[in-house]
């Protein structure tokens, strides 16, 4: 096999892996700001296979050089780097854009936003980042504060990465993001970081899924159920205008692989560089069976299912056992990675439990929880957290919603919190435990409850809330039957 070497292209440091043979090859491009070096196993394997592989620095990080600007110039450095692979001899003019995270956010701008000659002829996004707004913010608007932090902390306005630098900064200030204003975060961190208050400004939420739409190639998009971006991946996947979009979802988190005592099994490994390839020759022969088609995995179970298996209505009776009216307190959130409730002291968020399930259970399919409530200040958010109490006490979240509003003071509204779309097999002797609470930090940032942007308040009120308990409807999805099971790779390949 040829010896992989690095070449500018349009400034930019990009590392070339060609097979052996003469060509011309269909190309395969990764554009990343995590360094191209962490991908050259990746492009011998992707040589191997007969493909010209690609690992594009974008501008400003790492061997390329100008300044960095996230989401900034995805498309004019793409549309130039793929312009420049089909004059190359070793070309045949067939390019797949590949990436994840960020790199997932370059393939799709250049599927999407780049002019007609530069476009690939397929895309494969995997947990994909798609977007500045989209990453910022909750579909609701509610700011995802601690993801958001830690990518601007290890990335953001430098060259190279430090990818503790949020956890080594917490080390030293434990309530580093409790402070106010948030916009104040870089100084604190010690680092300038000019783009981070600019980070706040982006408004245009669900533009690539929008342009998805218009897509003309073929897709292949994979996720995690526990990604904070697995709702956008399904979405991209359902818009998808091309003749053919294909979607792997499976338990796992950003990283594509199962977390310490998560809900993933053996059954859900998948050898992803082998699936990327024989999709990669399949949407390039133009082989793949028109429409959506893939497989999501049920997490806590050995099951696959054909993706967009839903299940049927199902809506759990819930019982009350605190907290009907609670003081939602931004200087006392409720934490977002302590799952355990209070059970003392003036209520902080209202608290139902279903009784225990007399069999085993699989959720699958869009949910949500309809409630009517109260609050006494003009801004307020509202958090549903799903958590699963097994027979032996432990506590496991399934979901996490999250609904702004902004009705008059001590008025009663009906809203819906949506909960994204749980995939899982609860046992029999579990308990479902609805948390309807006013934060959920620091996953998210906290509503000063003063009418002001919660990333430039400085002052903070306590909100009175009220919950109408025979008003709260939570509302599931679950398989009454077990369906066929379905193998993930034989429906990517189909």
């Amino acid at each position: 096999m040829t010896t992989p070497r690095t070449v500018d292209v349009d400034g930019l440091a990009t590392d070339l892996h060609l097979p052996d043979g003469d060509g011309p090859f269909p190309a395969v491009l990764v554009r990343t700001p995590y360094d191209r070096r962490r991908h050259r196993a990746e492009l011998g394997g992707w040589a191997r296979r007969g493909f010209a592989a690609l690992a594009q620095d974008v501008r400003g990080r790492h061997a390329s050089p100008g300044q960095w600007q996230p989401y900034a110039a995805e498309t004019t450095d793409g549309t130039a780097t793929a312009r420049w692979i089909r004059r190359q001899p070793w070309s045949d003019g067939r390019i797949i854009t590949a990436g994840a995270s960020y790199a997932g956010y370059c393939a799709l701008t250049l599927a999407l936003d780049a002019p007609g000659d530069a476009r690939p002829d397929a895309v494969i996004a995997a947990v994909p980042a798609p977007g500045a707004a989209d990453t910022a913010r909750e579909p609701s608007g509610v700011e995802r504060l601690a993801t958001r932090a830690g990518w601007w902390a290890a990335h953001g306005d430098r060259h190279d990465s430090d990818e503790h630098a949020l956890g080594k900064a917490l080390a030293s200030d434990p309530d580093l993001l409790t402070h106010l204003p948030l916009t104040g975060l870089p100084a604190r961190l010690g680092r300038d970081l000019p783009s981070w208050p600019g980070l706040w400004r982006h408004r245009d939420r669900g533009r690539l899924a929008a342009l998805a739409a218009g897509a003309r190639m073929p897709l292949l998009a994979v996720g995690g159920h526990h990604d904070h971006f697995a709702e956008d991946t399904l979405h991209l996947w359902r818009r998808w205008g091309g003749p053919s979009a294909r979607l792997l979802m499976g338990p796992w988190g950003h990283g594509l692989v199962a977390e310490p005592g998560s809900d993933a099994r053996p059954e859900h490994r998948v050898r992803l560089g082998e699936l990327y390839a024989g999709w990669a020759r399949l949407a390039l022969a133009g082989r793949l069976t028109d429409g959506h088609h893939g497989a999501l995995a049920l997490g806590g179970s050995t099951l696959w299912v054909p993706a967009g298996t839903e299940g049927e209505p199902y809506a759990p009776v819930l019982r009350v056992l605190r907290g009907a009216s609670f003081t939602a307190d931004p200087d006392r959130p409720v934490p977002s990675d302590d799952l355990t409730v209070p059970a003392h002291g003036t209520p902080d968020r209202c608290l139902l439990v279903t009784p225990p399930l007399p069999r085993p259970l699989d959720l699958l399919g869009p949910a949500e929880v309809r409630l009517r409530a109260t609050a006494d200040t003009a801004g307020a958010d509202w958090f549903a957290r799903l958590v699963a109490v097994g027979p032996g006490g432990m506590a496991e979240r399934l979901a996490v919603g999250a609904a702004r509003r902004a009705d008059r003071p001590g008025r009663a509204a009906e809203f819906t919190v949506p909960l994204g779309t749980p995939a899982r097999r609860l046992t029999a002797g579990t308990r479902l435990r609805l948390e309807i609470t006013g934060h959920h930090f620091p996953a998210h940032a906290r509503n000063p409850h003063t009418g002001d942007d919660p990333v430039t308040a400085t002052r903070l009120l306590a909100s009175h809330r009220e919950v109408d308990t025979g008003r709260v409807a939570l509302r599931l999805r679950v398989l009454r039957s077990r369906p066929t099971p379905t193998d993930p790779v034989q429906e990517i390949l189909r």
